[in-house]
């Protein structure tokens, strides 16, 4: 199945819209990223990638999120839940496309610990 794109330009339009209903924004990055991460997208609401239509109504465009560049996360996710009647996408380029355009974030708990240093792993 291929599954619908959303530029981050046309979602920022969408999010500023005034009027319209804005989609759900659903972060569906895997654990250690979104632990070792300190924002989000505006309004995103934090999703098992493996169950993400939970609480989810099927009234409102949905577009999921992941921090890889190629939604390796967030193509699936949206997959799933077109399956299950939603009108999803996948944000192009994720999290770190919206970030390196500068758009509006929202902050997040700070992460739990430091991600390993290069070479700090010993075998």
């Amino acid at each position: 199945m291929s599954v619908p794109r959303i530029t981050k330009e046309a979602l920022k339009t969408r999010l500023e819209e005034d009027g319209g209903t804005p989609p759900v924004i659903l972060d569906a990055r895997l654990k250690y990223p979104y632990e070792h991460s300190t924002v989000m997208l505006p309004g995103a609401v934090r999703v098992n990638p493996d169950d993400p239509s939970a609480g989810l109504s099927t009234d409102r465009d949905v577009v999921a999120y992941d921090s890889d560049p190629e939604e390796l996360v967030s193509a699936p996710v949206a997959a799933a839940l077109i399956r299950k009647g939603y009108r999803a996408a996948a944000l192009e380029g994720g999290l770190a496309a919206w970030v390196t355009a500068k758009f509006p974030t929202d902050e997040k708990d700070a992460p739990k610990q430091a991600p390993p240093k290069a070479g700090g792993l010993k075998g």
